[in-house]
């Protein structure tokens, strides 16, 4: 081969070279930390750039995407002298790609290794029942303890979570424990809380019936009361109709004569209904004077007449007030 290809061939494959070592193209959300002979020289952003060959290197490359560091789990010690095994994730961001590059050397195990510090002290001050009670308080402290030694790192904290806290297997089943005898309470308490309802219920549905009966009971005597009145009024009309018709009759002609008899009619049928009952009769001493009996009777209505008006003319001897002789 001629030295003349032979220098060509060299010619080009430096020139190849010097081109790649030249070009340099940075992807989205990443930085690149651009050192001339050793000194730091800029920042590259997103995007193409040329680099002078042999003098400047790409020295660091950092992602500007927020990033998850699961810390190890380790073992923290609660104020009421508990051990817990704490497991947490931390979430960081490269906001300065010079700070992050020179401020510290791995900024990752850093924040991670900050992270167990400042947990281990949060939980140092709450007692076992606030760890679990307090977890978005515990992270929020993290966070806050991180970010602000961090801020010379050049990354950002944005949260810290803790994944999960383990206690000991004597603490778990104390706790167990204690929630199976909360619930068996809450239980209690609800049954009770029902038990006392379906009392007041039936309670109020008693009264509620003993005073609809007492109502009802009301309405049927206040009816009875009614139909009783009624039929009171209904008889005493009747009475004092008939009275009215048989002292009408009793003005007209012979109709004392007929009350006589009537009277006889009934005071006969009275003995008679007394025999037919009994065997034995408790006779008065003029039971066989009837006529007695009703001269007795229309005396009474003489004098009752007579008091609503005087007589004509004076009776006779030996005749009654309505001028008949009774024998």
């Amino acid at each position: 081969m001629a030295p003349a290809l032979i220098a060509v061939i060299l010619i080009a494959v430096v020139l190849v070279v010097i081109i790649i070592k030249s070009i340099r193209i940075v992807p989205q959300k990443t930085e690149a930390i651009v050192e001339r002979l050793g000194k730091y020289r800029v920042t590259l952003g997103a995007g193409f750039h040329f680099l002078f060959p042999f003098i400047d290197r790409v020295a660091y490359e950092f992602s500007l995407k927020e990033e998850a560091l699961d810390t190890l789990p380790q073992t923290c010690i609660t104020s009421d002298n508990v051990s817990v095994v704490v497991d947490g994730l931390i979430f960081i961001e490269v906001q300065d790609s010079k700070a992050a590059a020179y401020g510290i050397d791995n900024y990752r195990y850093a924040a991670s290794q900050l992270a167990q510090t400042a947990l281990r002290s949060c939980v140092g001050k709450l007692a076992l029942d606030k760890t679990f009670e307090e977890r978005d308080s515990i992270n929020a402290q993290v966070v806050e303890a991180i970010d602000a030694a961090a801020a010379s790192w050049g990354i950002k904290v944005l949260r810290y979570e803790i994944k999960d806290i383990t206690p000991p297997d004597s603490v778990k089943a104390a706790m167990e424990t204690q929630m199976i005898a909360e619930r068996q309470k809450r239980a209690d308490i609800a049954r009770s809380e029902g038990e006392k309802q379906a009392t007041i219920n039936r309670a109020e549905a008693a009264k509620l019936d003993e005073v609809l009966k007492s109502e009802g009971e009301r309405e049927r005597l206040m009816n009875e009361a009614r139909g009783k009145a009624e039929a009171i009024t209904t008889v005493a009309d009747a009475t004092a109709k008939a009275l009215r018709t048989v002292g009408e009759t009793l003005n007209t002609s012979g109709g004392a004569d007929a009350a006589s008899l009537r009277i006889a009619e009934r005071y006969v049928e009275a003995f008679e209904g007394l025999a037919r009952e009994s065997t034995t009769l408790i006779l008065p001493a003029e039971a066989g004077d009837v006529a007695s009996m009703v001269g007795t009777a229309m005396s009474v209505f003489g004098k009752v007449k007579g008091k609503d008006k005087s007589p004509k003319s004076s009776n006779k001897e030996g005749q009654g007030e309505f001028g008949f002789t009774l024998e």
